[in-house]
C-alpha cells in the first residue's frame, strides 16, 4: 500500500524527513529471480568482454583498448552488487549475501566483511560533523582550513585536486589500502585482517589462473586499464552523492539520521544508461534514508514519490561543477570552493 503524498521542504524544514524510512520500508523486499537476473547480466557480459580484449590483442591493441571502458561499467555494477549484499538487500537470506559479497570482492579488489563493516559507519555517521572520517571524503570547514599551517592547506588542497582525488586516490584505496587495514579498524580484533587477506588470497589465485592463460603482460595490459576506470568512476559517484553544493551537513547535537540521509546525500539523475551501469546509486538520498531496498527497486521509490526526485537533484552536466566544492561552510550552510574563500577573505579595494 502506497502511503499519501509527501510534502517535502528544503533543507530547512526537514519535516517530512521523519516518517520517510518507514514509509519505504514496504520496498525492502528483494526478489531472488531478478536479483540472480542482475548477477548474469553483469558478470557475463563483463566476462566476455575480458575475454574480446584478450582476443582482440592479437590484432590491436587498441582495438582491444576500446573494449576498457563497458568493461570498467560492469565492473562497477558488479560492485553495486556487492554493495547491496553488505547492506543485506539482495537475497533475503543473510548468509547467501555474504557469499555472494565475498566472491564478488575478489574481482573488485574490495574485502567484503572489511568493508561492510566500514561502509556501515559511513551509512551511520553521513552528514555529522563531529563523525567525519568513517568511510567518506575527508572534509573540512572554512574554520578548519583556516586554522591550518600553510604546509596543512597546502596538504588538503592536494588531496582535493582532481589528479589526486579522481587518479592517484582511487589506485590508492583499491591496490593498497584495501589490501592491509592498518591502523583502519582499531578494536575490531582480527576480523577485519581476516576479510582482508582471504580477499587477497583470492586475487591472487584468479590473477595468477588468468596470467597462466594469457601471460602476464597481456593480464595487466587488459585488466589493468579496466581496473583504473573503474576505480575512478567509482570514487566519482560517490564524491558527488556527497560533495555537491547544497549537502546537509550538522553538528551532533543538531545531528538527525533521517534529514541527514535525504539532504546529505545527492539525487545524481543520470542518463538511462548510465543509471543501469551505475546500478541506481545516483538514487542515493532514499538509498541512505532505507539501505535495504535493493537498487532494481529504486525507481519505483521514484514513481510512487515524485517529489523526492527534486530533492538534492544533481544532473550529469552540473555534476562537473561539484568538482570545485572543498569547505563546508557553517555561516551559509553550503559548500564552497577555495576561490570563493579566497575572495571574500582578500582585502577589499579602498
Amino acid at each position: 500500500m502506497i502511503e499519501a503524498p509527501l510534502s517535502l521542504p528544503t533543507a530547512t524544514g526537514l519535516r517530512e524527513a521523519q516518517r520517510l524510512p518507514r514509509v519505504l520500508s514496504q520496498y525492502r523486499d528483494p526478489n531472488a529471480a531478478w536479483s540472480l537476473v542482475e548477477i548474469v547480466v553483469t558478470l557475463g557480459p563483463f566476462t566476455m568482454l575480458w575475454a574480446a580484449m584478450w582476443g582482440l590483442m592479437h590484432f590491436s591493441y587498441g582495438l582491444s583498448l576500446a573494449l576498457a571502458l563497458p568493461a570498467a561499467g560492469f565492473l562497477v555494477r558488479l560492485f553495486m552488487i556487492q554493495h547491496d549484499c553488505g547492506h543485506g538487500s539482495f537475497f533475503r537470506d543473510r548468509a547467501v549475501n555474504d557469499w555472494v559479497g565475498r566472491a564478488f570482492g575478489v574481482f573488485t579488489l574490495t574485502p567484503y566483511d572489511y568493508w561492510k563493516r566500514t561502509h556501515a559507519a559511513h551509512h551511520a555517521s553521513a552528514g555529522n560533523l563531529e563523525r567525519r572520517g568513517q568511510g567518506d571524503i575527508a572534509t573540512l570547514t572554512v574554520d578548519e582550513y583556516l586554522a591550518l599551517s600553510w604546509h596543512g592547506r597546502l596538504g588538503y588542497r592536494l588531496y582535493r585536486h582532481p589528479v589526486v582525488m579522481f587518479g592517484i586516490g582511487p589506485l590508492y584505496l583499491f591496490l593498497v589500502q584495501h589490501r592491509a587495514p592498518v591502523g583502519l579498524m582499531r578494536g575490531a580484533g582480527w576480523k577485519p585482517w581476516i576479510s582482508v587477506m582471504s580477499t587477497n588470497l583470492g586475487i591472487a589465485i584468479v590473477a595468477a589462473l588468468l596470467m597462466w592463460l594469457v601471460g602476464p603482460g597481456p593480464f595487466l595490459m587488459i585488466h589493468g586499464p579496466i581496473l583504473l576506470l573503474a576505480a575512478t568512476i567509482g570514487v566519482w559517484l560517490f564524491y558527488v552523492q556527497h560533495q555537491f553544493e547544497g549537502v546537509h551537513w550538522a553538528h551532533e547535537r543538531e545531528w538527525r539520521f533521517p534529514d541527514a540521509a535525504l539532504y546529505g546525500s545527492s539525487h545524481y539523475d543520470l542518463p538511462l544508461v548510465l543509471r543501469w551501469f551505475s546500478a541506481n546509486i545516483g538514487v542515493h538520498h532514499v538509498h541512505h534514508l532505507a539501505s535495504r531496498i535493493p537498487f532494481y527497486r529504486l525507481p519505483e521509490v521514484l514513481r510512487d514519490f515524485p517529489e523526492l526526485a527534486k530533492v538534492g537533484r544533481v544532473t550529469l552536466l552540473g555534476s562537473l561543477g561539484c568538482v570545485r566544492y572543498a569547505l563546508w561552510d557553517e555561516n551559509a550552510q553550503r559548500m564552497i570552493s577555495f576561490r570563493a574563500l579566497r575572495d571574500r577573505t582578500l582585502p577589499s579595494p579602498t
